[in-house]
């Protein structure tokens, strides 16, 4: 932290309350807006933090440019406009405010499903042009109609509420929506194909990840019912843009309500003037309650963080008291890479969570450390969980999580052990702490292997047999991917070993099926670390 008085720029419009919040607290505050990029950096020349909505665009030069900056504030929760990767490495907090609007963004697609039942925007503008064609716009209740919620998360959750307040019949598909959450919310938990042959109105919930990309594409809306009718107030990307307007065209799809598109601002649109559709400019979060709430946390966030050293909802690393970050510091990195390998290993049918501490680390608080091994674990298949929404995030999919505490570690000083277990069966995953501060891997699956967990790693399981070593070195040197680190483990006497091997460049899905193939090869897996 500086010595003097923390110094804050908030560059985009938001309550004046942010501001008095600030100041009330020894915050010097300086309000700029409308910045362009080289009067940002200027403006970030001798400043702590900076409060932000959607409108700034924190990009990696900036970050580079702003040598004091320690903390970014999002007023909302979205961080697509900060450049999360290249504030972590300059070492950047960034923050937002997770759960501020998400009651106004259900109320919102609320909103549009009701206009696209009843046509209101249509029968408002062609009323308003002098025009009396009530029997034009006979529109469709809601109520006994089927609601298709695909994502049932916190807003699709609250969605899924309201509508049955409406009376509507809500069938939902989350793959990792637990059958007894379902129960509790009053909905019918279905796969994404009863889902889109069974509803009358489908609404989109979900987060932006390679799975869900153009979920809504062509051969999704085939299945769905003529006349359905979609609503996303989620993420543009989902619906395949080109695929909806040949669906709209076509009759098949009787209408949409847009609040975001694949490229925003959306200035143009193939879907923009079409009869069917309606459109809002991103309005989901856009309340004065939500942006006065929104505003409020992130200035009281941002102010813990600079006068005390707290970090609270922070997407790029735990949050943790002043009190405990100097103890626990070592370990966040150890745990967050921990959760990570082990969600990269698991299936989606994970149900239980085991976390061991042992030796050092169990005379810790190790809530933080449990949080951000449930954050690793989720975020290669869940877009913006971090160490506050992850214990709900595991809660809403029906995980168990359990601590175990040892004061003694059989082999190491400070050990801690992540043990996931699904249907399909289960893995574990082990690390302990190098010369005080140096996160290290030490086993998998109760197979000693010692590597460190950084950059793209390909991970195989194999029966320990001649061969595999130079097998996979000839593939890797033929495909022109060099091998910066290779690491094995066995058990003498159980025919079972594990590589973990370091490579400098990408490996390719064809190289990858080509190793996976090897007689010896059970698992081969690429990770991200």
């Amino acid at each position: 932290m500086t010595a003097n008085k923390p110094k804050v720029l908030i560059s985009d419009k938001m309550s004046p309350q942010a501001e008095a919040i600030f100041k009330n607290r020894g915050v010097e505050v300086i309000v700029k807006t409308d910045l362009k990029p080289e009067e940002l950096v200027s403006a970030l020349n001798d400043v702590d933090g900076l409060a932000i909505r959607s409108s700034t665009k924190v990009t990696a030069d900036i970050l580079k440019a702003a040598k004091n900056l320690k903390v970014i504030g999002r007023a909302g929760i979205g961080v697509d406009n900060v450049d999360v990767p290249a504030a972590t490495a300059t070492g950047v907090v960034v923050m937002n405010t997770p759960f501020g609007n998400s009651i106004t963004t259900a109320e919102h697609t609320i909103a549009m499903l009701m206009s696209l039942a009843r046509q209101i925007p249509q029968a408002n503008a062609s009323t308003h042009a002098g025009k009396w064609e009530k029997s034009k716009y006979m529109g469709q209740e809601l109520f006994g109609k089927t609601l298709g919620v695909i994502g049932c998360g916190n807003i699709g959750a609250i969605v899924a509420d309201r509508a049955l307040g409406l009376k509507m019949k809500v069938v939902a598909f989350d793959p990792f929506l637990s059958a007894e959450r379902a129960v509790e919310l009053g909905v019918e938990k279905a796969e994404l194909e009863d889902v889109l042959t069974r509803a009358d109105f489908i609404t989109l919930h979900t987060p932006m990840t390679d799975s869900t990309r153009g979920i809504i594409n062509k051969a999704a809306i085939a299945k769905m019912k003529k006349g359905v009718r979609l609503i996303n107030c989620a993420r543009g990307g989902l619906i395949v843009e080109a695929d909806l307007k040949e669906a709209l065209d076509s009759g098949h799809v009787a209408g949409a309500a847009l609040d975001v598109f694949e490229e925003e601002p959306a200035k143009a649109n193939p879907l923009f003037g079409h009869e069917n559709v309606i459109c809002t400019p991103h309005l989901g979060a856009s309340t004065v309650e939500a942006q006065e709430n929104v505003a409020l946390q992130v200035a009281e966030q941002m102010a813990d963080f600079l006068l005390q050293g707290a970090v609270a909802n922070a997407v790029n690393m735990p949050s943790v008291s002043a009190e405990d970050a100097p103890k626990l510091k070592p370990y966040m990195k150890l745990a967050e890479q921990l959760g990570s390998f082990a969600g990269q290993l698991a299936e989606a049918d994970t149900q239980e969570i085991q976390i061991e501490y042992e030796g050092l680390v169990a005379g810790l608080n190790t809530r933080p450390l449990t949080a951000l091994v449930l954050a690793g674990f989720l975020k290669p298949s869940m877009e913006g969980v971090n160490i506050v929404s992850a214990p709900a995030r595991a809660k809403e999919r029906g995980m168990t999580v359990a601590e175990t505490k040892r004061e003694k570690s059989k082999d190491f000083l400070t050990l801690v052990r992540v043990t996931v277990t699904g249907k399909s069966g289960s893995h574990s995953v082990a690390g302990t702490i190098f010369s005080g501060e140096q996160p290290r891997l030490v086993a998998v699956d109760n197979v000693p292997v010692e590597a460190q967990l950084d950059g793209e790693m390909l991970f195989i399981k194999n029966l320990d047999k001649p061969g595999l070593v130079g097998a996979v070195g000839t593939l890797l040197g033929n495909a022109n991917v060099n091998i910066a680190d290779f690491n094995l483990g066995r058990i003498p006497g159980k025919n079972m070993a594990i590589a973990l091997i370091s490579v400098d460049t990408s490996v390719d899905a064809k190289i990858l099926a080509a190793i996976d193939a090897l007689e010896q090869v059970e698992v081969a897996k690429i990770l991200r670390f």
